[in-house]
């Protein structure tokens, strides 16, 4: 009779639910890696992965594009120039597959917490279970002779046992399925954070390169004598003269339509071999006023960095205040490029925001970029397509990106290139 009570199913009975219990107890959870908490919804996430996904393909292509144009280049300063784009659309596309990454994570995270919620709800009932079984395993059937109807009780609580066997092990095979599920999410989440690791150290190779080339261009600018000094004292005195930022803008733009206008005048006229026969024509030409000129969107116009759109054009906040251009959330230490080709008209601090850049296009087009933590370019430079213009802030944050023509406002995103 010890023998048929010692039956290997009795084993089994108490072994399975221990076993699945601690599985739940050791199998590790993927938590709230990246700030899981970022987005209010998986399907956010989802948008999110998405959109990191595009921008990594658009700067791939434009990689391409200016790595095959520094190749081209016959001149140095080309060269340079083409190269520094080049790098920075690759800073960007790495940016985006570590969003990418990151947004994974939060994905993995927000199913490995529902998978604890049903863990947590069947487990109790195990526990309980296993706890009777477990004290039930410990005592010994021989000692249930020295108390009366002991081994009836004994006998009888085996045999129901017998028969929740087939029970117990259905009601666990969910529980199973759902620890085999937590243990392939830890699996998928092994893997993003390996490929996050190499991301990080791709951008980190990428970003020491584009600091050597930023060097060699300076060095390259401060060969070229004081005009680049005198054009940073005059963006300087307009950034004392202006009240707030409009005031900035409008008297750059005026000092650029008088530079345009001046470059417009025709040159010096020869003076006759005979000037007394000279003759007046009796017409005179009229300098055309910038905005006379056909508006064409600033070519290759493009958003200068990628993200989130927190504010549009023309809303309005708390305040109030209607915003005059797009402000867009960068993620930590993100690239931030030049939207358009153009010359740099002032770059630094101003008045409460943070360091600003305006850069003059063709056309009468002027943009303006604020929040970054460190600006890269100085007045003066020329700015290929895609050129990097600094970092934003280290924590992340709000990009502002202004287009004006002539003074007014116009939606950056209906003159984006397609």
């Amino acid at each position: 009779m010890l023998r048929h009570f010692a039956h290997p199913k009795r084993l089994t009975l108490v072994a399975v639910p221990l076993a699945v219990l601690v599985a739940v107890a050791v199998t590790p959870q993927v938590r709230g890696q990246q700030g899981a908490g970022a987005f209010e919804s998986s399907d956010e996430v989802r948008a999110a992965i998405a959109r990191a996904e595009r921008a990594s393909k658009r700067a791939d292509r434009r990689a391409q594009s200016l790595e095959r144009a520094a190749g081209q280049a016959e001149q140095e300063a080309e060269k340079i120039a083409s190269q520094s784009a080049a790098l920075a659309a690759r800073i960007q596309e790495t940016e985006a597959e570590i969003a990418v990454g990151k947004g994974q994570l939060q994905l993995i995270a927000r199913q490995q917490r529902a998978l604890d919620a049903r863990l947590g709800e069947r487990r109790e009932p195990l526990i309980r279970l296993t706890g009777a079984l477990q004290n039930f395993s410990r005592r010994p059937l021989v000692l249930s002779v020295f108390r009366p109807g002991s081994i009836r009780e004994s006998m009888y609580l085996r045999a129901v046992l017998e028969t929740t066997i087939p029970q117990v092990r259905g009601r666990t095979a969910a529980l199973r399925a759902e620890i085999d599920k937590s243990r392939a999410l830890r699996a998928e989440a092994e893997g993003v954070l390996r490929k996050l690791a190499e991301e990080e150290d791709r951008l980190s190779l990428r970003r020491t390169q584009l600091a050597a080339i930023e060097t060699r261009k300076r060095l390259a600018a401060r060969r070229r004598g004081g005009e680049a000094d005198r054009q940073e004292e005059r963006a300087l005195a307009y950034a004392e003269q202006a009240r707030d930022l409009d005031g900035l803008v409008d008297r750059i733009d005026a000092a650029g339509a008088l530079r345009d206008e001046l470059a417009e005048l025709p040159g010096p006229i020869l003076r006759p071999t005979r000037p007394s026969q000279a003759r007046a024509s009796g017409t005179t030409t009229r300098i055309p006023p910038s905005t006379s000129r056909t508006v064409r969107s600033p070519s290759g116009l493009r958003l200068p960095v990628d993200g989130r759109t927190l504010r549009g054009f023309g809303s309005v906040d708390s305040k109030g205040a209607r915003s005059e251009g797009l402000l867009i959330r960068a993620g930590a230490g993100a690239q931030v490029v030049t939207p358009a080709p153009g010359r740099v008209a002032f770059s630094g601090p101003f008045r409460g925001y943070d360091r600003i850049v305006i850069i003059e296009h063709p056309n009468g087009w002027t943009s303006l970029i604020t929040g970054l933590a460190r600006s890269d370019v100085n007045v003066g430079d020329t700015l290929a397509e895609g050129a990097p213009l600094g970092v934003a802030p280290p924590d992340g944050g709000a990009i502002g990106f202004e287009l004006r023509l002539g003074g007014r406002s116009a939606n950056p995103l209906d003159h984006l290139s397609r």
